[in-house]
C-alpha cells in the first residue's frame, strides 16, 4: 500500500484548524490526540506516515467546534486542499456515531477511533492528580475510572470498547499505549497551551 497522503503540511493543517477553533479546551485536545497519533504512527511501523497521522489527529474535530450539530458531516467541506486519504481518516472516527457513515478501514483510522475518546479520558484522569500530569498515571487509575460511568461522561465508553474490538487489541493494551503516547507530547503542548 502506498503511503498516505494528507495534501497539507503540519504548518498549513495548523492553520486550517485555527481557523475554525479558538476554544483552548479544543485546541488542547486537538493537538494530545496529533501527538498521539504521531506516536503510534512510530510505535506501530509507520513512522514514514508520522506527520500524516498526526495531521489527521490534529484536524479530526476541525468542525466540531463551530458546528456540533454537523460533526464529520461539515469537515470535508472545511476541509478544503486535503488529500482525500486525510478527509475519509477524519470522517470515519465519526462512525456510528454521526450522520457520516464511513468505516474506519485503515490501521490509522481504527487508533484514532479508539484513541479520541480515551485521551480524553485519560487527562481527566491526569488533572485531578496532585500532578496534574500523565507522567505519573498508571493504567489501574484509568481503569477504575473507565468503570466510573459519571466520570468524564462525556468519553464514550462503547465508543472506545468499539475501538478495541475493531483494532483487535485489549482494552488494557489501548489504555497503557495510550498513556505512554500522551506522556511523549504532554510537555510540549503544555508550554503552548501556556501562551494560548
Amino acid at each position: 500500500m502506498s503511503a498516505l497522503q494528507s495534501g497539507l503540511s503540519r504548518q498549513e493543517a495548523w492553520e486550517l484548524f485555527a481557523q475554525y477553533n479558538k476554544d483552548p479546551f479544543h485546541i488542547q485536545h486537538a493537538l494530545t490526540v496529533e501527538g498521539v497519533m504521531k506516536w503510534y504512527a512510530k510505535e506501530l511501523g509507520f513512522g514514514d506516515e508520522a506527520e500524516f497521522w498526526g495531521n489527521v489527529g490534529l484536524l479530526h474535530d476541525i468542525d466540531f467546534e463551530q458546528f456540533p450539530q454537523e460533526h464529520c458531516v461539515k469537515a470535508p467541506e472545511l476541509l478544503c486542499g486535503a488529500g482525500e486519504d486525510l478527509v475519509h481518516a477524519v470522517c470515519s472516527h465519526g462512525w456510528g456515531l454521526t450522520a457520516v457513515d464511513v468505516k474506519p478501514e485503515h490501521l490509522m483510522e481504527k487508533v484514532l477511533f479508539a484513541a479520541d475518546e480515551l485521551t480524553g479520558l485519560i487527562w481527566a484522569c491526569a488533572i485531578i492528580r496532585p500532578s496534574k500530569s500523565v507522567q505519573d498515571l498508571e493504567l489501574k487509575s484509568v481503569k477504575k475510572k473507565f468503570k466510573t460511568q459519571n466520570f468524564a461522561a462525556g468519553c464514550s465508553r462503547d465508543v472506545i470498547e468499539k475501538g478495541v474490538a475493531e483494532l483487535g487489541w485489549e482494552l488494557d493494551d489501548l489504555i497503557s499505549k495510550t498513556i505512554l503516547a500522551m506522556r511523549s507530547c504532554e510537555t510540549e503542548i503544555n508550554a503552548f497551551m501556556a501562551g494560548v
